[in-house]
């Protein structure tokens, strides 16, 4: 019949009745050995049943039996032990492709890679990353993160920031200050010293800034931070600004009137700009000052002029300070230069080691220009005194002598005046050397026996 297609069906020849007790005691020849499996077709197993629970579709008429003996597939031990084998393959190919920490908590192989980049890549996040999973504080360990990266440019991404980490919490260990110089100096002991890396440059332990004796780090940060807030303004402040005499906040006059109203909400004081008084009594004749009261307006000028003298002073010290510095940055190119004239002079039979005192000399120059640089932050938060004294005539004696050997090495060297050059810009290096040591030693001297007074700025 075409609905027992496809499975195969054993007929006898004599139908044979059999009752419950005659089932039960049938025997047991056909009972499965120990690890053998009866496979049933799941269609066969679960067809279609009538409200009777016979099996529908077999085709028989009325009254008629028919006993269907179905052939069942008997599987070897080798057969089952295959099958297992490919399902726990299966399963673990399922396992390995989730992944956890100790917390239980596991997430596939996708989602931990778009999650670790996110946070390596876009927050720098480096030994702080934690479980994925809501409020958990599992954090991932270094050798689990580089196990699920497989982005080359994350795993160096995110072994730099675990790189960055360790040197920042090793208070012996500093990067390198110097644009694209990935070196890390290490020291015996952290303190403010002067420290030098491969690639040459020379910077303070403590504070990452170049080199800054005699002034301390925190007078230089200071400084900086003052710098970076009033070097761009102050030349345009001294020129259109005056200070409101009642609350001090700096007053841009914007009209051609002269009568002042200060916008700072809590003062609003009214006063005269020429002379800085009260407007009140000025009346109607405030263009001649008429009202003009000698106490209020010389308060007003005396704060202001306070203001003024306090800018003025820091021009005159911070002019100064970018002057070197600007020499100093001219005077680093004088290397190149002096290399040449070397050659030159090499080739008027002078030896290599006869011409070596030109090198030194622009190292004294650059030594001399970086100290000079900072004797002027030091000397603007100095409190006049006997020591501050004797310190600004060691800075004006080295000051001149490095502007004498500058023009000695940035002179042109002919054969005639070959000798000459040279005994001069020895003597003098050897003097600048000289004094510079001295301004050091007497500003150190200081420090130790607590000679020095600051203006807190």
């Amino acid at each position: 019949m075409d609905s027992d297609e496809g499975y195969n069906y054993e007929y006898d020849d004599e139908e044979e009745e059999c009752s419950e007790d005659s089932v039960e005691e049938e025997p047991e020849d056909d009972t499965l050995e120990l690890g053998e499996v009866e496979l049933v077709d799941p269609v066969v197993a679960g067809g279609d049943r009538d409200d009777c629970g016979e099996t529908g579709g077999g085709g028989h008429g009325p009254g008629e039996e028919e006993e269907e003996d179905y052939r069942f597939e008997v599987l070897t031990a080798e057969q089952i032990l295959q099958h297992m084998v490919e399902c726990i393959r299966e399963v673990n190919e399922v396992i390995q492709y989730f992944t956890g920490l100790e917390c239980g908590h596991k997430f596939c192989m996708q989602c931990w890679g778009d999650y670790l980049t996110t946070k390596i890549i876009e927050e720098g996040m480096g030994q702080t990353i934690s479980c994925p999973a809501h409020s958990c504080d599992i954090l991932v360990d270094d050798n689990t993160v580089m196990r699920l990266i497989t982005d080359s440019k994350v795993k160096l991404k995110y072994q730099h920031l675990i790189t960055n980490s360790f040197v920042e919490c090793n208070r012996l260990l500093k990067w390198c200050p110097a644009p694209d110089c990935h070196h890390v100096v290490k020291v015996q002991y952290p303190d403010a010293k002067p420290v030098r890396c491969k690639c040459g440059r020379q910077f303070c332990f403590n504070c990452g800034e170049n080199w800054h004796d005699p002034v301390k780090c925190k007078w230089l940060r200071k400084w900086i931070k003052k710098c970076d807030d009033d070097s761009e303004t102050s030349n345009w402040i001294a020129a259109n600004t005056k200070e409101c005499p009642k609350c001090h906040v700096t007053i841009e006059k914007d009209g051609g009137c002269n009568h002042m109203v200060c916008r700072n909400q809590n003062c609003k004081a009214e006063f005269c700009w020429v002379c800085l008084g009260p407007w009140e009594p000025h009346g109607s004749a405030w263009y001649n000052c008429n009202r003009y009261n000698e106490d209020d307006a010389k308060a007003a000028r005396d704060a202001q002029e306070r203001s003024r003298a306090a800018l003025q002073r820091y021009l005159f010290y911070c002019n100064r300070y970018m002057n070197h510095m600007q020499s100093l940055r001219f005077e680093h190119k004088l290397y190149a230069q002096v290399k040449q004239k070397m050659e030159e002079m090499q080739q008027h039979n002078m030896s290599w080691i006869e011409v070596q005192f030109l090198k030194k000399a622009v190292d004294v120059l650059c030594q001399c220009r970086s100290t000079l640089m900072f004797t002027y932050v030091f000397a603007f938060y100095l409190k006049k005194n006997n020591q501050s004294i004797i310190f600004e005539n060691n800075q004006a004696d080295l000051e001149n002598a490095t502007e004498v050997l500058s023009g000695y090495l940035e002179r042109d060297i002919s054969q005639d005046s070959l000798q000459d050059i040279k005994q001069k810009v020895q003597d003098k290096y050897r003097y600048c050397e000289s004094r510079r040591r001295v301004l050091l030693q007497h500003v150190h001297e200081g420090y130790e026996k607590d000679l020095w007074e600051y203006i807190e700025d």
